[in-house]
């Protein structure tokens, strides 16, 4: 099943049309759907399909052997494939096949055949410069490793520096786009499981629809042979070596503690010893920190910006004994004691999605530069306040909104408080007021908006259907 990634297969047939030498890189965390969108992109083009494997140079060096001459002779047993001396040698072949036809040869893993042999960068980089003017070769380099693939190709000391044509970070998909996974599940159910997994593919289509929640937590967080179980870790230690430290740090930030003084004590370091674990976990994309979108000042607060994570460290990882042990009564009392609490922040992020689509659709009627969170001290109130969304543009605000994931109507007393905070924020004069809700409205509330053109009441079902 292929779903979505428009945009990145317009990106590549785009280049490939130009019939000249190139070479897109593709990149993005593991199970977002690289592979499946290169398939796609291929299905039928004349293709070299090398994925590289955690092995050495001659593992891949016959494999890619084998690869190149199932290409030039497609009915002939691989197993007869002479082997190349080494891989420039190998390259060197790909890039000939490509002298008079177009051709698309493919290194997927890529980060594991520069590490089997680590020339492979200047390899390419000799054998791009001697022939991109004279070949059609369409070069595709695509990784996992989201540090391994920055650090060999875009920073300018990596050999591939400046040779690439195009890069594509494949991400995952949003809400709106993984609700095609989640068929045979309610509305929020689909919100609940793409709060547990993110936009990945792989993980959403782990979920059952026409399953309870507690039924797909259990099947798929809390049965050790899931492959969402050791996940997480997993993905961890592939791009870091020693993973105890960080394992503390994301469990702490799991748990609440989002300062980097809180983050420190949870962990028993001192908060400049955790300095450079946060800047890795942010290099990773597993963490963000974050200020004050407008106005700044404020002390910067860390959250664990990937879904999976957030959730297994938060719900699984405390309960690991028990779980292996047969005992899922507590995680999963856990889940559905604290599972309103964990979806406020998931909430908030599935309403900046819906307005950033409606803003590209032009139908929001006003513009903004980013959309992110503000607080802090509200001087008439005499306390710290807080605005779920703020649509920035330039120094001030175009919008604020209100996210409730919550099991009864949005009052007018919420929305009235939003309008009071708004000023804190630098709000322009015409600044537009958003309410989210879960379940609806009050009456109240709906009076309170009806007439107003700068108030927007704004159901989660109506969200579902743009």
């Amino acid at each position: 099943m292929f779903i979505g990634r428009e945009r990145e297969l317009q990106s590549l047939e785009r280049l490939y049309s130009k019939g000249t030498f190139q070479l897109p890189v593709i990149y993005g965390r593991r199970r977002v759907g690289k592979t499946a969108i290169i398939e796609q992109f291929t299905r039928s083009l004349p293709t070299v399909y090398f994925t590289a494997v955690e092995a050495d140079s001659r593992v891949n060096l016959r494999n890619l052997s084998r690869e190149l001459y199932a290409f030039e002779h497609p009915h002939s047993n691989p197993d007869a494939a002479p082997q190349y001396s080494d891989f420039y040698t190998a390259f060197e072949a790909a890039f000939e096949l490509s002298r008079q036809r177009q051709v698309v040869f493919v290194i997927d893993e890529f980060p594991y055949l520069a590490k089997a042999d680590p020339g492979v960068p200047s390899y390419l980089q000799a054998l791009v410069d001697r022939n991109k003017d004279v070949c059609r070769l369409f070069l595709i380099l695509c990784g996992s490793s989201l540090s391994f693939m920055k650090e060999q190709i875009f920073d300018e000391k990596s050999p591939l520096y400046g040779r690439r044509t195009a890069q594509l970070e494949v991400r995952p998909f949003d809400f709106f786009d993984s609700l095609p996974f989640l068929r045979g599940m309610s509305l929020q159910e689909a919100a609940e499981a793409y709060g547990m997994v993110g936009g990945i593919p792989l993980y959403l289509l782990q979920f059952e629809g026409g399953e309870t929640i507690a039924k797909n937590v259990e099947a798929c967080f809390l049965d050790p042979s899931s492959i969402l179980y050791e996940e997480p870790v997993n993905l961890l230690k592939q791009e870091i070596q020693k993973a105890s430290q960080y394992n503390a740090m994301l469990a702490a930030i799991a748990g609440g503690a989002s300062q980097n003084n809180q983050i420190a004590t949870a962990v028993g370091l001192t908060s400049t010893e955790i300095t450079y674990y946060l800047k890795e976990l942010q290099r990773l994309e597993l963490v963000r920190r974050e200020v004050p979108i407008i106005g700044g000042g404020r002390r910067a607060t860390y959250r664990i910006s990937d879904n999976l994570f957030r959730f297994w460290y938060r719900f699984v990882m405390p309960h690991r004994p028990t779980i292996e042990r047969g005992i899922t009564t507590r995680a999963l009392a856990a889940v559905e004691g604290h599972m309103p609490e964990y979806m406020g922040p998931v909430f908030e992020e599935i309403c900046t999605q819906w307005l950033w689509r409606r803003y590209t659709r032009g139908d929001l009627g006003f513009d903004f530069d980013d959309v992110g969170r503000w607080w802090g001290n509200d001087p008439r109130m005499r306390q710290e306040a807080e605005i779920d969304i703020v649509c920035r543009d330039g120094a001030a605000t175009a919008a604020v909104g209100e996210c409730k994931w919550r099991s009864e109507d949005f009052p007018a007393a919420e929305l009235e408080k939003l309008m009071g905070r708004a000023s804190l924020a630098n709000a322009k004069p015409d600044v537009r007021y958003y309410a989210f809700s879960k379940t609806g409205f009050t009456d109240a509330c709906r009076a309170f908006a009806e007439g107003r053109d700068d108030v927007r009441l704004v159901s989660f079902s109506e969200m579902a259907s743009l």
